[in-house]
């Protein structure tokens, strides 16, 4: 039977139905804390409850414009601050009986940017709100979002230690001290402020000097502080570990 003939004779509704989701757990730092993008449902199942923003992908759209179609209704984005959102496949979630309406399999998306905006609840919200990670678990989640949210976090904390990710946190032009900021904030952990700056200059391509300075000193009446740009590293080499994972290396 050649490929035609096969097509011709296909019966879709011989198959079990299966319906595709995208989900995003957007992170971005708000406040000096790193902060989730939740929106609460209007509808069953699940009313009420807070999730991740996300919903079925449309017919001829592929899984990464419909991330960004989902993203953009929620935070308002659009144009070059939407392209400036780092945004990547997290991982698939298919178990059975995770949608009580049918079988649904979510690919989920991990984004993060600067400064995003206030949330606009879509149609299909009843409110949506930037929540501080560290007050998840006073939240009723829906779905399986609490498993999607966990392995988003462990994603962005892993991916700081052996990518200049980091950097898509803040604007174009930041200090050493800010890039601390980052790393502080999402791994929950202090950092010593010279180690840092040692490590961060001793890798390649990590970041570049923009030649200038800020326009104020330091707070304590110190120089004025460099600015630096992401340079063209794809990888960490040598890789910035957690404190927790450093210790255990050695």
């Amino acid at each position: 039977m050649n490929e035609q003939d096969f097509l011709a004779a296909y019966d879709p509704s011989a198959y079990p139905s299966t319906a595709v989701t995208v989900d995003v757990v957007a992170l971005t730092i708000r406040d000096g804390a790193l902060h989730l993008l939740l929106i609460r449902r209007a509808a069953p199942p699940y009313e009420g409850h807070w999730a991740l923003p996300g919903g079925f992908v449309h017919p001829g759209e592929d899984l990464t414009a419909g991330a960004r179609r989902e993203l953009a209704e929620e935070t308002g984005l659009g144009g070059d601050r939407l392209r400036r959102v780092h945004l990547e496949q997290l991982g698939s979630y298919g178990d059975p009986d995770r949608d009580p309406r049918m079988r649904v399999v979510s690919v989920a998306h991990l984004a993060f940017a600067p400064d995003l905006p206030d949330p606009v609840a879509d149609t299909d919200a009843a409110d949506a709100i930037w929540l501080p990670v560290t007050a998840l678990s006073s939240r009723q989640l829906a779905f399986d979002h609490d498993r999607i949210i966990a392995d988003g976090l462990e994603r962005a904390r892993s991916k700081l230690e052996y990518t200049p990710l980091a950097t898509r946190f803040l604007e174009p032009e930041f200090t050493i001290s800010e890039l601390r900021g980052v790393y502080e904030t999402v791994w929950g952990h202090p950092l010593h402020a010279g180690n840092f700056h040692r490590k961060v200059l001793s890798v390649p391509g990590f970041v570049e000097s923009t030649g200038a300075s800020t326009e104020r000193g330091g707070s304590r009446g110190g120089p004025r502080a460099k600015l630096y740009r992401a340079g063209d590293a794809r990888l960490l080499h040598p890789a910035l570990l957690r404190p927790a994972r450093e210790e255990t290396v050695r």
